[in-house]
């Protein structure tokens, strides 16, 4: 479940009662200001209004205008949306109406337009918002008011964050706070520059919005340090409500973390965020005690701290009913049924459908009041689901269908696909499968649309992959398959490659990789495409086949075939678990033969008769979750090894490659070594032994130990015309980018610099890389997805095609194979044999060789990529 909703939305407002316009002279305007400090805010809008009369008859426009600002504001937290903005649009009018060259004039309207963009903001008008804050800013940099600039600069960044654009949001409040890029430089520097800011109110707020932005996009450790920063400031000043938000933050912090428990090193505690969220909630108005209080309960139920959640239940229902409407307390309202919907599912839960109905009904109205059809969508849709949950499939289908539609209305596509995958598991509960398929695949289109967002998604809907994204995909699959017609086949197909270019956004954070869909089909007529589907309750496997049968049509039509054994998810990635640590170690044979046998008959068995029929020479495999740490070269069909029948390549879609031969030119390799031990990491004696090997094969360049850092690779890419990088050092995959890394002499190369350090990609066409060989990498132990990170390093690199270790065998039995690898390179550039085959055939010599026989010495080398 997602984080209840943050504070941007509430920031502006508070920065505007700060900064609350005030006029000398009438004592009415300054009952007004009191009753407002006060939360008075009926008392306060009479007064305001009363003044606003007062100076129209006195012919004092400006006062006029901020009393009418003032007024906006109260009626903003009456929840008088309509009234706030005709209170503001009068007051901005007002001012424009005078003529330029006063200072007061143009402080006003600087005011007047703040107010105006927390009023945009609150009503989900960002790029409004945004407006008018670009304006108010660019008025107090005339007026030399920094203080106002940077309140004006972080409200700027809370507009750019509620439309996604968190990159923009950091680099905006860098260069405000007269930061460098934050995420470029070791937290540990960090800290001193964090010092040097001046304590201000406007300097916590703006920090803390920067660490917020940091959070999202998953930069921890500056976050961590910013976050803290601004919390101590809000101390120093004695900033009550500063304080709470920071803490809040930094329990969104903490939580944001949790989930990366299972791969990280430095595991975090849930307890961390608790006590963040129950220290917020002590001091807090009600509005943030509220947010708090969400949050924790959300958490408590995730972490199947059920009695606590309990206790807390009572105590936060009381507290939202007291909340005056706006749209912080229709979110909390919204989150707390989400969570409630959560605890419903738990034994002897005392919630009822009722109960929650009600909640979600006065959400939606308030929502309708105040004319947000964002999260009036929400409100519909999460009603929606407590119907779906009922099993009353009518009221279930027609609340989320509204949901779906205004999400459409307002371009909302980060909450539209949630309703649209919503409706399309109650059309399927129904026995509408046309109808379901063609919600599933909206969704599906929705989020294909929205994967340059993927990173920066507003935090309060930011998706998560493994909650949501792949459960669509792999629903729509299911859908898809079982009507075995060619035409879905291929949309299946189509859906299971969009699934793997989403997962690779969602691990580098980014939407950095373009697929090309009309390259799909154009593959080796001599290679077969496997897609194993890990679905719920089957292992779905769709072959595309070449069409030998009708040599009448064009090469680029395929056979699509669907095959299905039954098997669980939960049975699949048992046996894989089992199968990938049997391999992992030189045992005998004996012990690993079964289970690579049992993986042979779920993915290949049901269609080898179709594969020797096709006459294909190699079979290109998109492979799916924990498949993906499975050497395919191991599979056993009883007599024999895949690799002995098949060259074998793995893609992370066709429509990330486009297949082409190594070209047929002088190879050279530039060569990369590290034997020595490095930064904690283990010597590679047998590296130098390889590297004499390779230079023997091909020219080669060699980068050793001591040269081998970072810039050298760089420099030396740059300046010689090798096709070849080979790198004989550590390195490691992870489903965690910034855990994945090539080891340097001098570092790391973090997967997402490897673009920067491999820049011969895009030097000309005559000096591409067409190949990186990286023999001494391994996937993260215990962590079922590493082998995404080897998918990462493939494209990131920009090679044309990559080999690399799904684990770290011995350095001598590594040395030998890569002597083989390399001589069949030179065979195929003479020859047009296929990197697949070269590999396939250094594979093999291994193999016959005695004392290397078990898959542990050879089939943990893949090749990714291209493989003619």
């Amino acid at each position: 479940m997602a984080i209840a909703l943050l504070l941007s939305i509430t920031s502006p407002g508070l920065a505007q009662v700060t900064h609350i316009a005030q006029v000398p002279g009438l004592s009415v305007e300054q009952q007004a200001r009191n009753s407002y400090a006060k939360g008075e805010w009926k008392e306060a809008a009479q007064l305001f209004q009363q003044a606003a009369q007062a100076y129209k008859a006195a012919n004092k426009p400006i006062q006029q205008a901020l009393s009418l600002s003032n007024l906006s504001l109260c009626y903003q937290q009456l929840g008088k949306w309509d009234d706030a903005h005709r209170a503001i649009t009068e007051s901005v009018a007002l001012l424009n109406t005078i003529k330029e060259g006063k200072s007061d004039k143009s402080l006003a309207l600087a005011q007047a337009l703040d107010i105006q963009g927390g009023l945009q903001l609150a009503r989900g008008q960002a790029e409004a918002a945004l407006k008018s804050w670009e304006a108010a800013t660019s008025i107090y940099n005339q007026l030399n008011k920094p203080n106002r600039v940077l309140t004006a600069q972080t409200n700027q960044a809370l507009a750019l964050q509620n439309l996604g654009l968190y990159k923009k949001a950091i680099s905006l409040l860098e260069t405000a706070l007269k930061l460098p890029q934050v995420a470029n430089i070791n937290p540990e520097q960090l800290k001193p520059l964090l010092e040097k800011i001046t304590a201000t109110p406007e300097t916590a707020t703006a920090l803390r919005t920067l660490g917020e932005s940091l959070r999202v996009v998953g930069n921890f450790p500056p976050a961590t340090f910013i976050l803290e920063r601004s919390l101590a400031i809000a101390n120093q000043l004695q900033l009550p409500e500063a304080i709470a938000l920071t803490q809040l933050s930094l329990g969104n912090l903490a939580r944001t973390q949790i989930s990366l428990t299972k791969v990280s090193k430095t595991p975090v505690n849930p307890q961390v965020a608790i006590a963040f969220y129950q220290q917020a909630a002590i001091s807090a108005p009600l509005n943030l005690k509220v947010q708090a209080q969400v949050n924790q309960l959300s958490l408590l139920v995730e972490t199947n701290q059920i009695d606590a959640a309990k206790a807390l239940l009572p105590q936060l229902q009381q507290n939202i009913a007291a909340l005056p409407p706006s749209k912080s307390a229709i979110a909390s309202r919204v989150n707390l049924a989400q969570t409630m919907i959560q605890m419903q599912k738990q034994p002897a839960s005392q919630i009822s459908e009722t109960e929650i109905a009600k909640l979600l009904a006065v959400a939606v109205q308030q929502a309708q009041d105040l004319g947000d059809i964002r999260i009036q969508a929400d409100a519909l849709g999460t009603l929606g689901n407590v119907y779906e949950q009922a099993q009353r499939w009518q009221d279930a289908e027609k609340l989320t269908q509204q949901a779906v539609q205004l999400g459409q209305q307002i371009n909302a596509g980060d909450i539209a696909y949630r309703w649209q995958w919503q409706l399309g598991r109650v059309l399927k509960a129904q026995g509408k499968t046309k109808s379901a398929i063609a919600a599933y695949t909206e969704a599906v289109g929705t989020i294909k649309s929205l994967r340059a967002d993927l990173a920066a998604a507003n935090p309060d809907v930011q998706f998560s992959f493994r909650e949501a994204v792949e459960p669509i995909h792999r629903q729509l699959v299911g859908l898809l398959v079982e009507s075995n017609e060619k035409d879905n086949l291929k949309a299946a197909r189509d859906v299971i490659e969009g699934l793997q270019l989403v997962e690779l956004d969602n691990f580098f954070r980014e939407a950095c990789l373009n697929g090309n869909p009309e390259q799909i089909d154009k593959v080796d007529p001599k290679a077969a495409v496997i897609y194993p589907i890990i679905l719920e309750d089957q292992l779905a496997i769709i072959a595309s086949l070449p069409n030998f049968q009708n040599k009448a049509e064009t090469k680029n039509e395929r056979n699509f075939r669907y095959y299905k054994t039954t098997i669980s998810r939960k049975d699949i990635e048992r046996l894989a678990s089992r199968l990938r640590r049997s391999l992992n170690q030189p045992t005998e044979l004996d012990f690993t033969l079964p289970l690579l046998q049992r993986m042979y008959d779920l993915l290949l068995r049901p269609e080898a008769d179709d594969l020797a029929a096709s006459q294909v020479e190699t079979l290109v495999f998109v492979l799916d979750g924990v498949l993906r740490n499975i050497p395919m070269a191991a599979l056993h069909d009883g007599q024999q090894f895949l690799v002995e029948k098949y060259s074998i390549a793995l893609t992370p879609g066709l429509q990330l490659l486009a297949p082409r031969s190594l070209k047929q030119q002088r190879l050279g390799v530039l060569v990369g070594g590290l034997s020595e031990a490095r930064s904690g990491f283990t010597a590679l004696p047998n590296v130098q032994q390889e590297v004499d090997k390779i230079q023997s094969e091909l020219p080669s360049q060699v980068l050793f130990n001591q040269t081998f850092t970072n810039s050298a690779i760089q420099n030396q890419i740059s300046a010689i015309p090798f096709p070849i990088v080979h790198l004989a050092t550590h390195g490691q995959f992870s489903s965690q980018a910034d855990d994945t890394f090539i080891l340097t002499w001098d570092g790391k190369i973090k997967v997402n610099e490897l673009s920067g350090v491999l820049k011969t990609v895009e030097v000309s066409q005559d000096n591409s890389l067409e190949l990186l060989v990286l023999s001494a990498c391994e996937t993260a132990t215990g962590d079922n997805r590493s082998a995404l990170g080897l998918a990462g390093v493939a494209v990131r690199s920009g090679a044309k095609s990559t080999v690399a270790t799904l684990w770290r065998v011995d350095d001598e039995a590594t040395a030998t194979l890569m002597s083989q690898f390399y001589e069949q390179l030179v065979k195929a550039n003479q020859t047009g044999i296929t990197k697949a085959e070269a590999l396939r055939r250094a594979q093999l010599s291994i193999l016959k060789n005695p004392e290397y026989q078990t898959p542990y010495y050879w089939a943990p080398y893949v090749l990714l990529g291209n493989w003619t």
